[in-house]
């Protein structure tokens, strides 16, 4: 077990983000898994790194702020995380997010709180601009915490919950303990780059996804999008990985080019909340219906968050067949339930998904037609039985998904 995390936090700092040598590294972690944070801060400073910093958090202490803090604390981010979120993006930090949390640690809690306090991310808008253009090498990676595992594996008891969301976790992102893991993800990497150069070569106009739960939607693509996955590219010219564990190709929609009905395919968990068996009716691109069994108040102050984040910001591509999805797991998490299936965003696009993006002003990045927010929510379609044809722009329709796979 110290091999395989030793070599995960190996695998984060070299391969995940890339740490340069004299590079600022800044690491969010749940106070639940300070252990694993040691183990990347150490990795880190192995390959040179000028200076570890820690944000942590805490599920317990976030949930009671949210139940009983003064209502006027959430109009506004607490003192001093303006300052360091943006300093540390200017200086060109790195950025590890170790995504460990109770899924439904905010259950119960006034919507209202939860839309205010997201509202407040226009306050460090310069640090998400950085991290969704690619400005800085950023990774979010998950370990597990008891009350994750036992959600996941109701029937175990918690330590063998623990063990078994470790196993989970490791086959997810190719660790075996052999020592190979940056060798298998290079591999990985190379293959998701064979999927983006065939369908950035026939540059589909439209796609169209359905399957038996009811989806029925056509999603039309701007005219310069292309297609990103495996790897970035910093700024300063290094590659990252920003997820992992990562199986997904994805573009950017045209913003006001959606229309039909999606259903999710799994259920999501959002700002501490689960929301289950939804699905959301479009037209011209935007959310006129949302719809769901359980979650559906937290659903609609989602979508409702700006302007903006009741259109769509991501199409994404993902084999039903994959490391993740073949585990028949449901992780509560969006890190993996999110590369075990297609999936959608709703709000933010990322600008790499069209030519030149990345140099692009927010002005120059609407005009090219990708959406615009504060806030960027993948929510799963993806099934065994989805299919996907796409348009070229001659008029010939390729199926792209038969059965839940890449059908290219």
């Amino acid at each position: 077990m110290e091999e395989k995390l030793r070599e995960y936090a190996k695998l984060l700092i070299e391969v995940g983000l890339n740490v340069q040598k004299g590079q600022t590294l800044v690491i969010s972690c749940p106070v639940d898994c300070a252990f694993f944070a040691r183990l990347c801060a150490s990795a880190a400073y192995d390959v040179g790194c000028r200076e570890v910093v820690m944000r942590w958090s805490d599920d317990y202490l976030t949930r009671e702020r949210f139940l009983r803090a003064d209502d006027s604390v959430f109009d506004s981010l607490p003192l001093g995380q303006k300052e360091f979120l943006n300093g540390y993006a200017a200086e060109g930090a790195a950025y590890l997010s170790i995504s460990a949390r109770d899924p439904e640690a905010l259950r119960g809690v006034d919507p209202d709180r939860i839309t205010r306090a997201n509202r407040c991310d226009d306050e460090v808008s310069a640090f998400y601009d950085a991290m969704m253009a690619n400005v800085n090498p950023w990774c979010v990676a998950s370990v597990p915490i008891p009350s994750w595992a036992k959600k996941v594996f109701p029937d175990l008891p918690e330590q063998e919950a623990m063990d078994k969301l470790w196993d989970a976790i490791f086959t997810s992102v190719r660790i075996s303990g052999k020592g190979d893991a940056v060798a298998r993800w290079r591999e990985h990497v190379a293959l998701l780059k064979s999927r983006i150069a065939k369908l950035n070569e026939l540059h589909f106009t439209s796609l169209y996804y359905q399957n038996p739960l009811g989806t029925s939607l056509n999603i039309k693509l701007p005219e310069t999008h292309v297609w990103a996955g495996g790897d970035n590219t910093s700024r300063a010219g290094f590659p990252f990985v920003a997820n992992m564990p990562t199986e997904e190709v994805f573009t950017a929609p045209l913003r006001d080019g959606i229309d039909g009905v999606v259903y999710a395919a799994l259920p999501l968990v959002h700002s501490g909340n689960i929301i289950e068996n939804f699905h959301f009716v479009i037209k011209d691109g935007k959310i006129v219906e949302a719809h769901a069994e359980k979650g559906e108040d937290i659903l609609k102050a989602a979508i409702a968050e700006d302007e903006g984040a009741s259109y769509f910001g991501e199409v994404a591509l993902v084999p039903y067949d994959s490391p993740i999805s073949n585990q028949k797991i449901l992780f509560y998490n969006t890190l993996f339930d999110e590369n075990a299936a297609c999936h959608l965003a709703f709000g933010e696009a990322y600008p790499e998904c069209v030519e030149g993006g990345e140099t692009m002003s927010k002005e120059e990045l609407k005009a090219a037609g990708l959406n615009d927010s504060n806030t960027h929510v993948d929510f799963m379609v993806g099934t065994a039985d989805l299919s996907i044809i796409g348009t070229t722009k001659d008029g010939r329709e390729i199926p792209v998904f038969v059965n839940g796979n890449f059908a290219l």
